[in-house]
């Protein structure tokens, strides 16, 4: 029987944690915040940001919700997170995305800084990922580990196929795996049969962006398969990188919604936490 590994309950955990720290700060004179940057123009962006807000109250953090219209320039962007970075009151800064295109995400990401950049988007965080260091790691490559050691499957020695190596998720998602000592195979766009890895790998994560990546056809039945794609489909649904069915022939599977990505919201707050830490260590000189 497949087992379909929800987030809800991993979730809850990590929120559990979050609000106990969250007040014990708030005891010794701490009220974290999060500071959100939203720029108008992408309906999901907005869900999400609102979502984080339900979320955050639930918790006892202070959100701060920064919305810019859709023509907002670059430079705009920049003197806020230049604000936000001053801001003793504000712990963590979170962008949404995607941005304008005529904006660069990479660039204003670059502009956040590192102790809080509770996405683990800036450059000093996504290099601490790669060099183990101490850092703010990116929330989405966390949460993929996260659940699959929430579900009781062992990473070390396992052969993992990670099918995709963006900066975003692939990447960092890569490294960490490393520090797992999992035995990874990196799939992507040159790779002339992904189904070939698939069939070798106990455990898959797939990270590309693209819906039906994975078919049905790929799948085999001692598989563990992370689905940390997200898309909207023509009908506005939305789906994730693995073709409806595919799961369902997997040992396991995430599902789009309800696994990676509710896993990577919890994820953010406990960042968020972390950063409080940092913040306090690098004002004391620890």
């Amino acid at each position: 029987m497949t087992t379909i590994m929800k987030a809800k309950e991993a979730a809850e955990r990590i929120y559990d944690d979050v609000r106990s720290r969250a007040q014990a700060l708030k005891e010794s004179g701490t009220q974290p915040q999060l500071a959100v940057i939203l720029v108008e123009g992408d309906p999901a962006s907005a869900y999400y940001a609102q979502a984080k807000r339900k979320i955050a109250d639930r918790l006892g953090i202070a959100y701060r919700l920064h919305e810019l219209p859709a023509n907002a320039t670059e430079a705009s962007l920049l003197q806020l997170i230049a604000e936000c970075n001053a801001d003793p009151a504000v712990h963590g800064i979170l962008l949404e995305l995607p941005l304008p295109a005529h904006l660069s995400a990479r660039r204003i990401e670059r502009a956040i800084a590192p102790a809080k950049d509770v996405d683990g988007v800036a450059p000093a965080n996504k290099l601490a990922v790669v060099t183990g260091e101490a850092g703010l790691y990116p929330a989405t490559p966390q949460a993929c580990i996260a659940l699959v050691k929430h579900y009781g499957y062992a990473l070390e020695g396992a052969d993992v196929a990670l099918i995709g190596r963006g900066q975003t998720v692939g990447l960092p998602l890569f490294h960490l795996l490393q520090r797992e000592q999992a035995t990874v195979t990196v799939c992507h766009s040159r790779t002339p049969d992904i189904a070939v890895h698939l069939l070798r790998a106990a455990i898959a994560f797939v990270a590309v962006g693209r819906a039906d990546t994975v078919t049905p056809g790929m799948v085999h039945s001692g598989l563990v398969l992370v689905d940390a794609g997200i898309n909207e489909l023509a009908d506005g649904s939305i789906a994730g990188d693995v073709s409806a069915g595919a799961g369902d022939r997997a040992a396991a599977y995430s599902p789009v919604p309800g696994g990676v990505g509710t896993l990577t919201t919890a994820i953010v707050f406990r960042n968020l936490m972390d950063a409080i830490d940092w913040q306090r260590k690098e004002a004391t000189g620890e």
